[in-house]
């Protein structure tokens, strides 16, 4: 299964990029939205994780654009944020993020709110992962 994570952060990249490595994920990388779409049409990833706060295009534009293309809409995408504010996680989720974690996370959180993700997916018949 890939992953693909679109942060702007580098250091916020790699950390996750090294949870989800070590268990045992295939992992690519964007700095932003704009670089995430193109990132997803080279690597065709099965799950997303994005923060909401990028130069260029941010996560919840990020969101709308998968969300809008018919051959993508369906990946899930995990929200990954510095922003706890309750009205944040509501226009994410409204825009079509299958989950939100509020940063620092740990790689359990992250690890078990993929497979949450993943088995909501399954049980309502998806089969992108």
């Amino acid at each position: 299964m890939k992953i693909l994570i679109v942060d702007d952060d580098p250091t916020t990249r790699k950390l996750i990029g090294l949870f989800l490595k070590a268990k045992g994920y295939a992992v690519a990388y964007a700095e932003n939205g704009l670089d995430g779409i193109e990132k997803i049409g080279m690597e065709n990833p099965n799950l997303i994780i994005t923060d909401l706060n990028m130069p260029y295009m941010d996560g919840i534009e990020f969101v709308k654009s998968v969300r809008a293309d018919p051959a993508r809409a369906e990946i899930p995408i995990l929200m990954v944020t510095t922003e706890a504010d309750p009205e944040e996680r509501e226009r994410a989720l409204s825009v079509g993020v299958n989950g939100y974690l509020v940063k620092p996370v740990t790689a359990e959180t992250v690890t078990q709110n993929i497979r949450h993700i993943l088995k909501n997916m399954f049980a309502q018949g998806g089969s992108n992962a």
